[in-house]
């Protein structure tokens, strides 16, 4: 057939006006392409005859496929194009140095450095200055003056150095996202037919001409037209937004387009346009190759997934009106991710989609938060310093000196006004982190890069930090917990149950045709046993693993099932209905030669058994079986095979007969029914030897890992006990589908939270569960506020149906090997070796990213702090920086840039597994590290101090302080620079440990690149105080000053001791910071509102903290009443809570007249201080959080208010919060008593909405 073919197309069709040599021009296709459905058959009626004569043109074989010949596929290539979208150009490294200029406090800079080399070069017309008064005169000798213009210099030079690092940051960052985008595009490979053979090549390597077979859950690569196919539905809404499933049959509409999604059935089609040419490949072109931030392909990812979620929004909860219902229940979780949930409404897509970012992690929203705090305390302080040295100068000159301001002095005053302004900036310069951002970046980029070695393949950059907070896991059991190699190992055949696969001899053979013919052609024929790849090993499995089981067992039955394939290849085969998660089965019908049709089915064996009436027996006859036959067998057979961990399959046959005419095949509940059974096998899937392992690491790490699986309740219970889910003796729920749906909804079917909130804390298994059931699970989880930390829920898919989990989930996890493409699409992190303990091995690296970023802030802060008060102090006493603008500059070179990457890629131990996840409010900085900030920050404030006020006695050297403009610069500074950089040096090592620990050496050599940079950075100081000279206002010191100064700095190791060894729960009045703006506590409203004041000074909220511990008492007193009120007042504060327009109501709580908050920033507390923290993660729950709530408004006017006007007014709600936390260890049970907060009280629900 297929030479005929060729033959045919060589000889008939030689036009001049073709391709070379192609039957159709790459036009003729692509108009061809932009068809549909009865348009699209007429035309190929016209032009080409039929389908085949499409396939003869493009001189192809719908059996053989092509030649797969390279000159052949090249040619191919040539005229109708490659298969793959051209990515946007990367930016060049001078677009990113140009990006990097843009910094604000750089331009500053550069402003100020270069007005001040402008006014080095001046030189006043009399060199008499003495008349300028006393700072600007001093001797100078000439080659001082022309040393002027030095500073200037040195400061652009330093601010050149920023922008290079940073851009070169920027840009390694984007060469390794480019890196993981195309390692993502190699990995998706497709089936085709080429020379006979089914491969799988590459999807860039497809070539119009190509005869791909397309399954469930595959991800169309290119447009092609449907050759044959059983039973296949599309899903075509990424390209039309249609979310109904369009059938696909050579009849109606045979046109299959790239981008979309095959959600059932099987099938070949004939490529016909691939790349650029194909439909979402001209989408493409027409955007212009997307101007967006990324490379095309996340745009494509992005289209898709928009127009996906308007599918998913139709499709998830069975209806729109469910829906609805939905969204109003659980308003608050809509906005809730700040990953990349889906269930936003759309307007909330469009705004984000005009945000240049593309998706904001909790660990970002929590930084940035902190930065710009930092930012604006030191744009303060900066400030303050500039004025007083102005003011300084302006008196000592023009009162104390009483100079007239003499025309010829200007340049000189201007001078001066321009050293005070770039000391201002100096001291901005090094308040503003700037390295946070980028040590995030770092962090997150190299764990990526390392997950990469751990089978993790990162999507989304922030997925790797959310995993480190993940709270629970809902895993699939096949693949995951087990190996996914299935054989089978015993079945109930002619009425024998058989503990090992029988031998041949024993079964009529009769019933073993029948069993054989089954299996070869009602699984799919893109499943087959390969021979193994190396001697000795296991024969490899390609396709279905089940039906790899089920084949496996025809050849241990000594029968070869390829033969019968070859006898009735796929075209044959009269009508598939092909497994969907609805079914649970599939069926397939032959047409015999009689005339009679013979259907079989194989499936899950409770839900075939029930449609079975007969039953094969010992001599192959068939004998009714009735429903009380069904239950022994369920007892006998069923039951122990579930109860091995064995997933039992059902094979089963009908035959209709000639004389009743075809029967009605769209009628499944009638076809599929009055089966005879062949046999039941039960398949092992063994579990992989490293999951238990695994599974006991999570636990310890206080992760809940539950099994969510479509097997039966008895295989899911013994396969959990084996893996350790679930241990002998525990109280834990396993429920089958059917009866959690039957828990959670109430008389009119609705889900409702309460009811799954009862369910899920000790629900560890998950049997039988539909996609629904798993997207509701993971929502509940999600939603839920029994806990009062909210859950954050990993979950693993393989499938196409695991999709909206995926989604919904917070990091979704998709198998690399057995995962289709549409579950990938919605995953976070592929997992490219389909096992478990990768997923513990994502958490740690989400949780050592996390910890990274705390050493980092733990040591930048301790910079930020000393250098503002040194530069602050020293300038208002000294009339001049300690710390010269450039120093100033190379000490934020070390600190921000330099740290950040010896701190941020420090490896992962397996100790991080020990501590339970820090949740979504935990602080950046906890008490320990305010500790160890402050206790550093007092230590080289003192040592500073000391030297600065008294070190030219110490040292026996001249003072370097009140020196004139243009100074010489003196051992004295240089000795305090050099203290201050050896101090940050060692503290550098201090910051590796954040939780106390007492070795901070502990596992140093692990990390080379620390290593390098605190080595490296010591030797370059040792080259700026020898070398640096006027530029770097250093002079060289001798070896006794460097031994001091270095022992100064080897100082704040041993101080760091001292810090380690005060209980940090005895430092109640420390104040943690950087918590994150949860999603949940703003609504969007408000959130335009705070972009302006969003802000609170954590310094100013210090200060207010003395009056706090006056009104402790009373205020607890309070609290009580409240609570007491709460509960007495009738009016069910119910209604208002659930609906999301209620709840930008929040801050009326607070303003009710109760108990009225005078504050100067009414909105801000929310953000920051209802996460009332407790002392150390340690003691995690020794307070509740939730008496720290703002009182519930009693809806009547009550005690309370009588109470309340006679206390002082408390000056922020903050101290609600903290008079109850400093009162914990007094009084744990104070307002907790009087608190059971059953999820139906009033309170519960305040909290719920706050």
């Amino acid at each position: 057939m297929a030479n005929n073919s060729y033959s045919g197309v060589k000889n008939s069709m030689v036009e001049a006006n073709h391709d070379g040599e192609f039957g159709c021009s790459l036009k003729e296709l692509r108009s061809l392409m932009e068809l549909r459905g009865a348009e699209a058959i007429s035309k190929i009626g016209e032009t080409y005859g039929d389908i085949q004569g499409l396939c003869n043109r493009l001189k192809t074989s719908p059996i053989e496929g092509l030649s797969g010949q390279p000159a052949d596929i090249e040619k191919r290539k040539t005229v109708f194009g490659q298969n793959f979208i051209p990515p946007k150009k990367p930016k060049t490294f001078l677009q990113l140095v140009w990006e990097a200029l843009q910094d604000v406090t750089l331009i500053i800079l550069e402003v100020a450095a270069i007005v001040s080399l402008g006014l080095s070069f001046y030189k006043p017309p009399d060199a008499e200055r003495d008349h300028c008064g006393k700072a600007a005169g001093g001797a100078e000798d000439e080659n001082e003056a022309e040393a002027g213009w030095i500073e200037g210099a040195a400061i652009l030079l330093s601010v050149i150095c920023v922008v290079l690092v940073t851009a070169f940051n920027d840009w390694s960052k984007e060469k390794q996202f480019r890196g993981l985008q195309s390692r993502i595009e190699q990995e998706q490979k497709f089936t085709v037919v080429r020379g006979g053979q089914v491969i799988q090549i590459p999807v860039a390597e497809i070539v119009v001409g190509d005869i791909a077979q397309i399954k469930y859950g595959d991800l169309l690569p290119a447009d092609g037209v449907l050759i044959q196919g059983n039973d296949l539905k599309i899903d075509e809404s990424s390209l039309t937004g249609e979310s109904d499933h369009v059938k696909k049959t050579q009849e109606k509409d045979p046109m299959l387009l790239s981008g979309t999604h095959v959600m059932e059935g099987s099938g070949k089609m004939v490529v016909t346009a691939v790349g650029v040419n194909s439909q979402t490949g001209i989408i493409f072109t027409l955007l212009g190759g997307g101007e967006d931030d990324d490379d095309d392909e996340e745009e494509k990812k992005k289209e898709k997934e928009e127009k996906k979620k308007q599918r998913k929004n139709k499709k998830q909860d069975g209806s729109v009106e469910n829906r609805k219902k939905a969204k109003a229940q659980d308003g608050a979780a809509m906005e809730m991710q700040p990953l990349n949930s889906d269930e936003g409404a759309d307007a909330e897509e469009k705004k984000k989609a005009n945000l240049p970012k593309k998706e904001k992690s909790v660990l970002q929203g929590k930084l940035t938060k902190l930065a710009v705090q930092i930012g604006k305390a030191g744009l303060v302080m900066s400030a303050i310093t500039v004025i007083i040295l102005v003011v300084l100068f302006v008196v000592d000159t023009f009162w104390i000196q009483n100079l007239p301001w003499v025309k010829d002095c200007t340049p000189i005053y201007i001078q001066f006004f321009v050293k005070f302004f770039i000391i201002g900036v100096t001291v901005l310069v090094v308040a503003v982190p700037e390295g946070l951002p980028l040590a995030v970046t770092i962090s997150l980029a190299y764990s990526v890069k390392k997950m990469m070695k751990d089978n993790n393949l990162v999507r989304h950059l922030d997925a790797c930090e959310t995993m480190g907070n993940a709270t629970a896991i809902c895993s699939d059991k096949t693949g995951t917990l087990t190996m996914n190699r299935m054989t089978v190992v015993q079945a109930y055949l002619a009425e024998k149950h058989y503990k090992k696969v029988p031998e041949p001899e024993n079964i009529p053979s009769s019933t073993l045709d029948i069993l054989i013919l089954g299996i070869a052609v009602n699984c799919a024929y893109t499943t087959k046993i390969m021979p193994p790849e190396k001697e000795g090993g296991l024969p490899r499995q390609v396709g279905n693993k089940t039906e790899c089981a089920l084949l496996g067992f025809s050849t241990d039955l000594k029968r070869d099932y390829q033969i019968i394939r070859n006898e009735i290849p796929e075209e044959k085969l009269y009508k598939v209905y092909t497994f969907n998660s609805v079914r649970k089965s599939m069926s397939t019908v032959l047409k015999m030669a009689d005339g009679s049709y013979r259907m079989f089915s194989k499936g899950a064996s409770e839900i075939l058994l029930k449609k079975c009436y007969k039953i094969l027996t010992a001599n192959g006859e068939s004998k009714v079986f009735r429903p009380r036959d069904r239950d022994d067998m369920v007892k006998k057979v069923i039951e122990p095979m579930a109860s091995e961990g064995l997933r039992t399959i059902c094979l089963a046959y009908r035959d209709f007969s000639a004389a009743d005419g075809e029967p009605d095949w769209d009628n499944e509940n009638d076809i599929l029914t009055g089966l005879t059974c062949i046999c039941v096998v039960g398949i092992e899937d063994p579990v992989r030897p490293e999951v238990p392992d695994a599974i006991r690491k999570c636990q310890r790490a206080g992760i809940t890992v539950r099994m969510v699986t479509g097997d039966n309740i008895n295989t899911a219970r013994a396969i959990a006990t084996k893996c350790g889910i679930l241990q002998p003796g525990d109280d834990f729920l396993c429920l089958e589908g059917k009866e959690f749906n039957r828990r959670i909804r109430n008389e009119k079917g609705e889900i409702e939270q309460e009811r799954i909130d009862k369910i899920w804390p000790k629900l560890r298994v998950l049997a039988r569960s539909s996609p629904t059931d798993k997207h509701t699970l993971v929502k509940g989880i999600i939603d839920s506020t029994v806990i009062e930390q909210r859950q954050v829920v990993a979950v693993t898919g393989d499938g196409t149906n695991d999709g909206p989990a995926l989604k919904k989930a917070d990091v979704g996890f998709a198998m690399g090997i057995a995962g289709t493409d549409v579950a990938k699409e919605a995953s976070d992190i592929i997992l490219t070796d389909d096992n478990f303990s990768s997923i513990v091995k994502a958490v740690m690296w989400g949780r050592n990213v996390y910890d990274s970023i705390s050493k980092f802030l733990q040591f930048q802060l301790t910079v930020n702090v000393v250098a503002v008060i040194v530069a602050f102090t020293g300038a208002c006493i000294t009339q001049d920086s300690p710390l010269k603008a450039v120093q100033m500059l190379w000490v934020n070179l070390i600190m921000d840039t330099f740290a950040s990457l010896a701190l941020a890629t420090e490896p992962p131990t397996e100790a991080l597994l020990l501590r339970k996840p820090y949740g979504r409010n935990k602080p950046l900085i906890s008490r320990t590290m305010m500790k160890n900030i402050l206790g550093q920050g007092v230590y080289q404030l003192i040592i500073i101090f000391t030297l600065l006020f008294a070190g030219e006695k110490m040292f026996d050297i001249d003072s370097g302080r009140n020196a004139p403009l243009h100074a010489p610069p003196s051992e004295h500074y240089t000795i305090v620079f050099n203290t201050f950089v050896m101090m940050q040096l060692f503290n550098e090592i201090n910051a590796r440990k954040i939780h106390g620990e007492r070795n901070v050496f502990d596992g140093i050599f692990n990390n080379l690149i620390f290593c390098s940079i605190v080595f490296g950075t010591f030797i370059i100081q040792i080259v700026i105080v020898q070398f640096g000279g006027k530029p770097f206002s250093c002079v060289a010191l001798t070896i006794d000053q460097w031994l001091w100064c270095t022992f100064l700095g080897f100082g704040s190791l041993l101080w760091g001791q001292v810090i380690s060894s005060i209980p940090t729960s005895r430092l109640k009045f420390l104040k943690t910071a950087g918590h994150g703006t949860q999603k949940e506590e703003i609504p969007d409203e408000e959130l335009e509102e705070l972009e302006d004041m969003d802000e609170i000074d954590h310094a100013e909220r210090e200060l207010r903290r003395g009056q706090i511990l006056w009104f402790r008492g009373l205020n607890r007193i309070q609290t009580q009443i409240r609570v007491v009120n709460a509960f007495r007042s009738s009016i069910s504060l119910y209604e208002g809570l659930e609906k999301p327009e209620s709840r930008t109501s929040i801050h009326n709580f607070m303003t009710h007249p109760e108990f009225r908050i005078e504050d100067s920033e009414p909105h801000i507390p929310l953000i920051d201080d209802t996460d009332a923290e407790d002392d150390a993660p340690t003691k995690r729950n020794s307070a509740s959080p939730r008496n720290a709530t703002p009182t519930p408004p009693s809806p009547s006017p009550s005690p309370a208010t009588t109470a309340a006007p006679t206390t002082p007014v408390s000056p922020s709600p903050n101290q609600n919060n903290n008079a109850v936390e400093s009162s914990n260890h007094l009084l744990p049970e104070g307002p907790k008593s009087g608190n059971p907060s059953a999820p139906g009280s009033p309170l519960h629900s305040l909290e719920t909405s706050l």
